[in-house]
């Protein structure tokens, strides 16, 4: 499921880039919308029509979890428009470092070796790949993508820590917060919520299927997977971006950025057989 999460959430960059407008608010705004119906859609069928009752049970823990996604998914969002999606692509990279420091630090659990060696790698590979791109971050995207980084960390460590609670219902009010901000920074400067046909479509993908899928299938999977193995399966988000990149918009991928992908995925592959081998001997 996280790695499939990975594979949904690598759309983002190349739907952003085909979209007409600019303005992160309207994108912020619909993409929310679009998500939030979906993730409803979602609980709904998992509740079997007891929404309610979903929603109820997650407490205050779910609404934090909320905040979280929600500010994450606003960071995310302004990292991929104020710089590249390469610098966006390389701080995310971050995030197993930053999850397996807070599942220690919050929750006490413990990080493997093998682990830490998967992240060290992953890093390394996702530097490889996007060297260049890295000597031409703006400051305020990098500030976003960090947060984007640390938001989906702490998102993965409480999914962890509250694993007997669906957290779903919270992962959907997330899209709910987001929509919410978007909506009054929008009302309170241009005032106007006008898009173009095309950019509602590629929004409407980028909420329910990139979005939507991701995090739906990112937010069931954290209750399964130890926290710090979970942001590194998701990193195939970071493998997969560039080549949609190449056969969509036809930007090949650098020498680089191929020697990087492959030390990624070798990371991401490797951490992925010895936790079956693990399971195997348990």
């Amino acid at each position: 499921m996280v790695l499939t999460a990975g594979f949904c959430l690598s759309f983002g960059g190349v739907l952003l880039r085909s979209m007409e407008t600019s303005d992160g608010w309207l994108v912020m705004f619909y993409r929310s919308i679009a998500f939030t119906l979906t993730l409803l859609i979602v609980v709904a069928l998992r509740s079997r029509g007891r929404v309610a009752e979903a929603f109820l049970a997650i407490g205050r823990t779910g609404l934090l979890v909320a905040l979280i996604s929600g500010a994450g998914a606003i960071s995310y969002i302004f990292s991929l428009l104020a710089t590249s999606v390469a610098n966006t692509m390389i701080i995310l990279a971050l995030t197993p470092l930053c999850t397996a420091l807070l599942a220690w630090a919050v929750i006490g659990e413990r990080v493997r070796g093998t682990t830490w060696a998967a992240i060290a790698g992953a890093v390394v590979g996702v530097v490889l790949m996007f060297a260049q791109g890295f000597t031409e971050a703006r400051v305020m995207g990098s500030l976003f993508a960090f947060g984007a980084a640390v938001g989906l960390a702490a998102m993965i460590v409480i999914i962890r820590r509250a694993k007997t609670v669906d957290m779903l219902p919270a992962t959907c009010l997330g899209g709910v917060v987001s929509a919410l901000a978007a909506f009054v920074m929008i009302a309170s400067t241009t005032g106007s919520f006008a898009i173009s046909p095309h950019d509602i479509g590629l929004l409407i993908l980028l909420g329910s299927v990139q979005i939507g899928g991701g995090f739906s299938l990112l937010t069931l999977g954290s209750r399964l997977v130890p926290a710090a193995q979970v942001s590194l399966f998701a990193l195939t988000e970071i493998i997969l971006a560039p080549l949609w990149v190449w056969l969509v918009v036809d930007e090949a991928p650098a020498t680089f950025t191929l020697l990087g992908g492959a030390v990624v995925l070798a990371a991401v592959v490797g951490q992925a057989l010895m936790g079956l081998a693990e399971e195997r001997r348990a």
